[in-house]
């Protein structure tokens, strides 16, 4: 193959990643317009394009799906990562107060967007794992290295931080589905206080971020 070849092959790959970013930040927008369950006509419009179009990027509905929880989660461990004090908390206590915080906030400022990772309107077909479960295992995984770096045992350390994020996305949903009625500080304080005695209850040995 050619230099020359090699040259619009790389471009024609670059057009093509560009292009399917542009359609899912078109999804989004259209899940903002017209909801959780918004259709792909909806979003081919949106994007100004056709859903035959949308399909040759990303194969099918759930295709299109997969893409946009993935620029979800992204933007969710990004907005997460900023906002938690992950490295130097001032306490366990604390550190959860400020991830049921924030994973609130960012529910609180884009809810369609939350539903319809959730809800999954567009999945028509069985998927090879569930990415929003994929997605809490992520944080999981984060908070239970805080957990083991404070101290606590590996596995205690693995079953709070996995618990922890799956106890936050729950009441996260119930607290959605009521219609948010509730400031986002009295429920991260609420579940900080529910957390706060089970962490004075069992300090480990040697505390503290090494």
């Amino acid at each position: 193959m050619t230099a020359r070849a090699d040259g619009r092959d790389t471009r024609w790959a670059d057009h093509r990643v560009q292009r399917r970013r542009e359609l899912v930040e078109s999804t989004l927008r259209a899940i903002r317009k017209h909801g959780a369950s918004v259709g792909m006509d909806e979003i081919a419009t949106e994007a100004g394009t056709s859903k035959t179009v949308i399909y040759r990027h990303f194969g099918d509905r759930s295709g299109l799906y997969l893409a946009v929880v993935e620029k979800v989660a992204d933007f969710i461990l990004e907005d997460l990562r900023a906002s938690v004090g992950w490295d130097d908390p001032d306490d366990l206590a604390t550190l959860v107060a400020d991830l049921v915080h924030a994973y609130l906030g960012l529910v609180e400022r884009d809810p369609e967007i939350y539903r319809f990772v959730i809800s999954r309107p567009l999945v028509d077909k069985p998927l090879t794992e569930d990415p929003v479960t994929g997605l809490t295992r992520r944080i999981g995984r984060q908070v239970g290295d805080v957990l083991r770096r404070y101290g606590h045992a590996e596995a205690t350390a693995a079953t709070w931080g996995h618990g922890l994020v799956g106890f936050v996305r729950a009441a996260t949903d119930e607290w959605l589905a009521a219609g948010m009625p509730r400031d986002t500080d009295q429920l991260a304080a609420d579940v900080a206080h529910l957390f706060a005695p089970a962490f004075a209850a069992h300090q480990p040995a040697t505390s503290g971020i090494s």
